[in-house]
């Protein structure tokens, strides 16, 4: 054995035994090949790896029917990276997919040989309609009841999923991938009729008619950076980005017609996308066309995590991945034991007439209240909000994550007139943004009658009882006799418009 794969194989040793359930995904796509490698607990995965490698494996493919021989080559390097790579970090079990541009190329059964001799792998060539129903998992994953359309865009193909409030339906695969379109010798018109040409090989299209269109794949979310950039949108997160379908079209008429040294400009889109942007405006913009949808809604979600998903138990599949993760993060991150509920059903008198949807951000907010523990007490507020703002888990809309970062936020003493938080205001209604204030405080309170530890909270009751709100302490029992309770409590009464009381006994 060679010195590199000894040391390969000490690290792969010394990764495995805190590394159980490790899935790694390798997506051989027809633009980039890309390592994913999630760490599965008990609960909903999250990536702990990502990258990838432009191989443009699909480019000339209609002209020749072959892979790109120059992409053959940078497929096989970053291959040789990313095998090694996963078993280095303890991944267990190793996907290797192949999409479009494989399946389609004379050539590409001995390509799947090549690496299947070279790295020990099988590789998993999967069809147009099983790749199109990974897409939609993996973005049902993110909007457990999205109901419209999926289109996730990639090098070789476009693939539609017709989504019915969590259940997907048909399906399309069309010959309509960024890289593919950039061969073709016509002008824009004759593009955009080709397109066009090839979104009516799917009439079950028309019967969405007004419902979301869920944008999915790297090039639309390049197109998502692009929005997010033009609305001067205050948070720089693509999952769950929404955009009014009407003034989507607007936007992507203006992303289809730019020059090239006005696609030159867009720094905040990586160079190698920049030649897609315009491909890819125009593909989306037909699809507009023909759906005419309420929302467009780009997903950070797509084939790779539907993968992952699959080789789940079903039980784990079912978790809401919201909590899921933030569970996940209390249990690695905080200074005690999780104990999200106890605050929860704590808290719950304050919010009879809350909006019912808030209940579940409000578990999310007792899960990560401890996120900021160890930062310096002057910067926990301002570390706090942003942390949260930008949680990498999945079934949060960009109004959720608003309100969630503005309850932590409060929280931790910080304070809603800061121009700190000024950016996000917008995302969330007053009546929201009091509810989320008022969460805070109710954590704040929580948390220093309790020192964050479990079991401590349960021996106090917070009670309304008209225009009081009394919290309920055990009698003679000096671990809850602090100024600081009695002076966040008052806090938390002024803001829910009620008076402050402490009531002590048996």
């Amino acid at each position: 054995m060679t010195k590199s794969r000894k040391a390969r194989a000490k690290a792969a040793a010394v990764a495995k035994p805190g590394a159980a359930g490790r899935i790694g995904v390798i997506d051989i796509g027809s633009n980039t090949i890309r390592l994913v490698v999630y760490e599965v607990p008990a609960r909903l995965p999250f990536p702990l790896f990502n990258e990838k490698a432009q191989c443009e494996l699909g480019r000339g493919l209609n002209e020749s029917g072959r892979l790109n021989p120059k992409g053959v080559e940078a497929a096989f390097r970053a291959l040789g990276r990313f095998v090694p790579l996963a078993h280095a970090m303890g991944v267990e079990r190793l996907e290797l997919v192949a999409t479009a541009a494989v399946r389609e190329a004379a050539d590409g059964p001995s390509f799947v040989a090549k690496i299947e001799r070279r790295f020990a792998h099988p590789v998993d060539v999967i069809d147009g309609a099983k790749e199109a129903q990974l897409a939609a998992l993996g973005v049902l994953s993110g909007v457990p009841d999205a109901d419209g359309v999926l289109g996730d865009l990639g090098g070789g193909s476009l693939d539609l999923v017709a989504l019915d409030k969590g259940t997907f339906g048909a399906t399309a695969t069309l010959p309509l991938g960024h890289l593919r379109l950039s061969q073709f010798a016509g002008g824009r018109g004759k593009l955009a009729d080709l397109v066009g040409s090839h979104l009516a090989t799917a009439p079950w299209l028309t019967e969405r008619k007004g419902k979301d269109i869920y944008a999915g794949g790297g090039a639309w979310r390049s197109i998502a950076r692009v929005f997010l950039h033009q609305l001067d949108w205050p948070l720089h997160v693509i999952d769950n980005f929404e955009v009014d379908g009407a003034e989507a079209g607007q936007l992507l008429d203006v992303v289809a017609h730019q020059s090239s040294s006005s696609v030159g400009r867009m720094s905040f889109v990586s160079r190698r996308r920049l030649e897609a942007l315009p491909l890819a405006a125009l593909v989306l913009e037909k699809l507009i066309a023909v759906v005419k949808p309420a929302r467009v809604v780009f997903s950070g979600f797509g084939m790779r995590e539907g993968r992952m998903l699959e080789c789940l138990p079903k039980d784990m599949r079912r978790q809401d991945p919201l909590i899921a993760g933030c569970l996940g993060h209390a249990e690695r991150n905080g200074r005690f034991s999780a104990h999200g509920e106890e605050i929860l059903a704590w808290m719950a008198p304050l919010f009879d007439d809350d909006a019912p949807r808030h209940a579940r951000l409000r578990l999310a907010a007792c899960l990560v209240s401890d996120i900021a523990w160890s930062v310096h007490p002057d910067y926990r507020p301002e570390n706090a909000f942003h942390r949260v703002l930008r949680l990498p888990f999945a079934g949060l809309t960009h109004k959720d994550r608003a309100w969630l970062a503005l309850a932590i936020y409060a929280r931790y003493g910080g304070d809603i007139g800061d121009p700190l938080v000024a950016p996000v205001l917008p995302l969330v209604g007053e009546a929201a943004r009091a509810a989320a204030v008022k969460t805070g405080l109710a954590l704040l309170l929580a948390h220093t009658l309790s020192g964050g530890a479990p079991g401590l909270l349960g021996q106090t009751r917070l009670k309304r009882a008209k225009d009081d709100l009394i919290l309920a302490l055990p009698k003679n029992d000096a671990i809850f006799q602090s100024e600081a309770i009695e002076r966040r409590l008052a806090q938390l009464a002024k803001t829910a418009g009620l008076k402050a009381k402490i009531a002590t006994g048996d």
